[in-house]
């Protein structure tokens, strides 16, 4: 497989609408827009992140084809890291790879992330990214519609 990052491009916005809105992914990445079909809302979201020069966002790439995005936005040492990759192509290494590759391209330290408590694969691809486990949260899902454990990882090298 060939993964590679590049720019988001208006192409990609339908395929990121696409996967945003997979049932299992939404429940899996449990922290997501209320209301994910709300495409209104999709591309105002995605409007403003490509607009802000702070938040590096990376589409996923994989042999050519759009698989997910990958992201860093935050404020200098609370920079957090946030990825997407199609569920259909869960567990080949994918995610790690993207992951690999924006923090090769964006190397302030430290740099944090979110995951649900009970995502284990999420998890799994922090920690081969350098991330350990710093803190413990908890916090509305709206994809769940309940509060949940989350935890907070971070990478300082």
């Amino acid at each position: 497989m060939d993964i590679a990052l590049r720019p988001v491009h208006d192409s990609d916005l339908p395929v990121f609408y696409r996967q945003l809105n997979d049932p299992e992914s939404l429940h899996m990445a449990a922290f997501t827009p209320e209301d994910p079909a709300d495409r209104d809302r999709f591309d105002a979201h995605w409007a403003k992140i490509r607009s802000t020069p702070e938040i590096v966002v990376r589409t996923v790439l994989v042999d050519g084809d759009v698989l997910g995005h990958v992201s860093v936005y935050g404020e200098p040492g609370e920079r957090e890291v946030t990825y997407w990759v199609d569920r259909a192509y869960w567990g080949r290494g994918i995610a790690t790879a993207a992951l690999r590759g924006l923090l090769a391209e964006v190397p302030e330290r430290p740099v944090h992330a979110r995951v649900a408590a009970d995502n284990v694969a999420s998890r799994r691809v922090l920690e081969r990214c350098g991330f350990e486990v710093s803190g413990h949260d908890a916090g509305y899902a709206p994809a769940r519609g309940e509060k949940i454990g989350e935890l907070v990882l971070t990478l300082d090298h």
